[in-house]
């Protein structure tokens, strides 16, 4: 791999792998062995011929056939080789120019500079970090490229635009670290550097809610997830009419013992979710509730479904959240917890998002990371949490 630089460009040069090229000639080399071999039985048909003409003995029909069956097995084969030949050549520079768009950066405008994010986190940071580059770097006028791993994270769901900055170009630029918190700051409408790798968790839609469609656009689902979410919402919606989806997301997993322990928070309760699920009930004809977690049993004990009106979707596996998440964003309305895999659920949809507010104590360290008011949209509506198992368990 060659880097080069001309006339105020960077240029990537991808070689063809070499897996490619050593499955090519384990595939090919078939046709010239056989190649090799109907020559010899050539050579030797036209030595046993000259053998004949020296003693003067005229040649019967039998070897004629012979050597015409055998021409004509030589020039089909050599076609064919030839033409196999051509169409994997076609598939290695095909496979070449994929490899290039989807998982390089070919050319770099300099005059630009580059700008990145860290990848971390699982779905919803990955997405609130993709967002807030995409925002940060069109306000500061930079060119914004994203990691390798992350568009391996969201590249698979959604239909992302930002170029792939190459690992060996990442490694060889001598970045300008810059620390975000969870909110938009007047400082970030004027970041300086050229060469800027933004750090951090960041998921408030103050980042990026005067670009929403822009937002929207990068978190396009792709076609077969698309289909299969409305597939499945249509198959429970059985014989309602007036159907309104509402996708429920309870986070639980290691937030029971994180939000206790380290935040002093609590995460959502039957008591509010139940109270989520009226709001809507009292609000529409027809609801329909599509319940996806990662502590399903919990969530089958603690929500009724008596209504007839509730079904647990998935299972629940955060490794592949894909079909999860494309169910919730294809519902009508939102039910989300704590988390933001539940913002983004909302945030996508659209409609109206019910969401836990004021879920930890007024001393938590959480709040200097995170504002309330920077991390649910104004009109969405909040139920306030029931602190009080927090305040009993820390009482002396």
């Amino acid at each position: 791999m060659q880097l080069g630089i001309q006339s105020g460009v960077e240029l990537e040069i991808n070689p063809i792998p070499a897996k490619h090229t050593h499955a090519y000639l384990q595939e090919s080399g078939w046709w010239f062995s056989l190649s090799k071999t109907l020559t010899c039985f050539l050579l030797l048909f036209l030595g046993y011929q000259r053998k004949q003409m020296k003693l003067e003995k005229t040649m019967t029909w039998k070897p004629c056939i012979f050597f015409l069956f055998l021409l004509c097995i030589f020039i089909m084969f050599f076609f064919s080789g030839v033409t196999e030949r051509f169409n994997k050549q076609q598939i290695l520079k095909m496979d070449q120019l994929e490899s290039s768009s989807k998982s390089t950066m070919t050319t770099i405008r300099k005059d630009r500079g580059i700008w990145t994010v860290n990848s971390l986190g699982r779905l919803g940071n990955q997405m609130g970090e993709y967002a807030t580059l995409y925002a940060l770097a069109k306000q500061n006028n930079h060119e914004a490229y994203i990691l390798p791993e992350m568009h391996e994270y969201l590249a698979p769901i959604f239909k992302i635009t930002l170029p792939v900055l190459h690992s060996k170009i990442n490694t060889n630029i001598q970045w300008k670290g810059y620390a975000l918190h969870d909110w938009m700051s007047n400082e970030y409408y004027n970041i300086p550097g050229d060469y800027v790798k933004l750090t951090g968790t960041p998921c408030s839609w103050t980042f990026y809610h005067h670009i929403k469609e822009d937002i929207l656009r990068e978190f396009t689902f792709h076609d077969f997830l698309k289909d299969e979410a409305n597939r499945y919402l249509q198959g429970i919606k059985g014989s309602r009419e007036n159907v309104t989806f509402i996708g429920v997301h309870v986070r639980r997993g290691d937030y029971v013992h994180v939000m206790r322990d380290a935040w002093k928070g609590v995460i959502a309760d039957k008591a509010y979710i139940d109270k989520a699920m009226s709001y809507f009930r009292n609000k529409y004809q027809e609801p329909v509730f599509v319940v996806t977690s990662n502590g399903m049993e919990w969530c089958k004990e603690n929500i009724d479904a008596s209504k007839g009106d509730v079904c647990f979707s998935g299972d629940g596996n955060e490794s592949n959240p894909a079909k999860d998440f494309a169910i919730l964003a294809h519902c009508n309305h939102t039910v989300m917890t704590i988390g933001t895999f539940g913002y983004w659920a909302g945030y996508l949809v659209g409609g109206e998002t019910v969401y836990l507010s004021n879920f930890t104590l007024p001393e938590s360290p959480f709040l200097k990371l995170f504002k309330y008011e920077a991390a649910f949209l104004p009109e969405w509506h909040g139920i306030p949490a029931d602190l009080s198992p927090l305040l009993n368990s820390i009482k002396p």
